[in-house]
C-alpha cells in the first residue's frame, strides 16, 4: 500500500483572489514506511509575496523568482502522486489549491476521496484538544526543533511520523532520512530550514478552520477516514 505524506505553503489562502502555491513537499510511505523516495519543488507563483505569508514560511519574492512556474513542474508532481492515498493535515486547503492549479493545466482534478485528513483524524480522536502539527508533535513526543518556518518538505515529515501515531503507532524500522544525504539531482537537496527570530505563527487560521469545516460537511460529518 503506498501512501503520500503531502504539504503546500502559499501565498494565501484562496486561489480564486489570486494566490498561488509556492512550495510542494511530499514523503512517500509504503506499507506505513518511508522509502526515502520525496517530492520537493519551490514554485514562481507568478506575483507578489505578501508579508503575512513571507512571515509564515520565509519564502520571498528573490528567492522565488527563478524557480519554475506550477504549469513546468505539473505533471511530474501529478506523476508522483499516481492514485496514491494523499495523507494532509487539513486536507481540504490543499487540495483546494492544488485542484486550483491543475485545472489552470487542464489536468484532471484530485478527487475528494483520495485524501486522509489528518486534521480531522486528531479532533476526532482527542475531542477539545490542540490538533496544530506542532501540538501534534509535542503530543507524540516528534521532535520539530528545526521547525522554525514552515516548510512544505519538513512539514510532511513531521506529519509522516505523526500520522502513524494517530493510526496505531509508529513501525519500529520507521525511519525519515531524506535530508540525511541528499542525491545528486534529487529535487529535495535544495531544502534547508530557515530561522527566524519570531515565534512562529498559528498553522490554522479562521479561514483555514473555515474551509476545513466545509470540507467536513461535503462527507457528511464523517471525514476520519475518507471513502475508499
Amino acid at each position: 500500500m503506498r501512501e503520500i505524506v503531502l504539504d503546500t505553503e502559499t501565498t494565501g489562502f484562496d486561489p480564486k483572489t489570486g494566490d498561488r502555491i509556492v512550495e510542494i513537499g511530499a514523503v512517500e510511505l509504503m506499507r506505513h514506511v518511508a522509502t526515502g523516495n520525496t517530492y520537493h519543488q519551490y514554485i514562481n507563483p507568478e506575483r507578489g509575496m505578501p508579508q503575512e505569508a513571507f512571515e509564515v514560511h520565509g519564502l520571498g519574492d528573490d528567492f522565488l523568482r527563478d524557480k519554475p512556474k506550477f504549469a513546468e513542474v505539473g505533471q511530474a508532481f501529478v506523476d508522483f502522486i499516481g492514485d496514491s492515498k494523499l495523507i494532509i493535515h487539513n486536507a481540504a486547503f490543499d487540495i483546494k489549491f492544488l485542484n486550483f492549479e491543475l485545472g489552470r493545466m487542464g489536468l484532471p482534478q484530485i478527487p475528494w476521496e483520495q485524501a486522509i485528513d489528518t486534521l480531522a483524524i486528531a479532533r476526532k480522536k482527542f475531542p477539545g484538544s490542540p490538533s496544530s502539527l506542532d501540538a501534534l508533535c509535542r503530543r507524540f513526543g516528534i521532535n520539530n526543533d528545526a521547525r522554525t518556518l514552515h516548510g512544505a518538505l519538513l512539514d510532511s515529515e513531521l506529519l509522516a511520523e505523526v500520522y502513524l501515531e494517530l493510526i496505531g503507532g509508529k513501525q519500529p524500522d520507521f525511519g525519515l532520512s531524506t535530508r540525511a544525504e541528499p542525491k545528486a539531482g534529487d529535487v529535495s537537496s535544495e531544502w534547508t530550514p530557515r530561522p527566524r527570530a519570531t515565534p512562529l505563527p498559528p498553522r490554522l487560521t479562521e479561514k483555514e478552520n473555515a474551509a476545513h469545516a466545509a470540507f467536513v460537511g461535503t462527507l457528511g460529518g464523517d471525514a476520519v477516514w475518507l471513502k475508499s
